[in-house]
């Protein structure tokens, strides 16, 4: 009979301390304020930690159309649309393409490009209705969004939807490049 007591008093004391955390945490709750209030997300972006994997920065200048990353990459969302170089040697890039739906934001393309031309960026906002806006093209980019001078965002990709042709080849002057005049 003493055993019975004494479950039923170690059965009442562990609810009573579950209880008591839930009451504590719940308290807490009340005391803190609403995300809203400490950012203000559509206007001021929410602080990132330096080692966040965010969308990919991709630098064309550099890019050698090795296709490194693309092998690396273990879901397969790396597309890389490339023709050999009628002027010089290496590879023309009229597209590469990383497909956002798939992709898991390993980092495991970034290690093995040879130029560091593609890196993770600290960007975490890619909002679209339909699965295409997920796919973005980074050689058709307005250059200041693929240089990563801007972030990446749906407007920018929609307008990459629009051109057929990249909007800068290797060999070609670059267009924040000034020259004397």
């Amino acid at each position: 009979m003493g055993e019975w007591f004494r479950n039923v008093w170690y059965a009442i004391k562990t609810v009573a301390q579950g209880m008591w955390v839930t009451l504590v945490t719940m308290g807490k709750t009340y005391q803190r304020k609403a995300f809203t209030q400490i950012y203000e997300y559509p206007e001021v972006p929410v602080p990132v930690k330096a080692r966040y994997r965010g969308f990919h920065r991709y630098d064309l200048t550099t890019c050698i159309g090795c296709d490194k990353c693309a092998v690396a990459c273990p879901v397969d969302c790396i597309y890389i649309d490339k023709e050999k170089s009628a002027v010089g040697k290496g590879f023309r890039l009229n597209g590469f393409t990383i497909d956002y739906t798939k992709c898991m934001f390993c980092a495991l393309c970034v290690e093995p490009c040879p130029v560091d031309c593609i890196f993770m960026g600290s960007n975490f906002d890619l909002s679209c209705y339909s699965r295409d806006g997920c796919i973005v093209d980074y050689a058709k980019l307005p250059l200041e969004t693929a240089w990563g001078q801007t972030t990446l965002n749906p407007t920018a990709v929609a307008e990459s939807k629009a051109l057929f042709e990249p909007v800068w080849v290797k060999g070609e002057p670059s267009p924040f490049e000034h020259t004397p005049q």
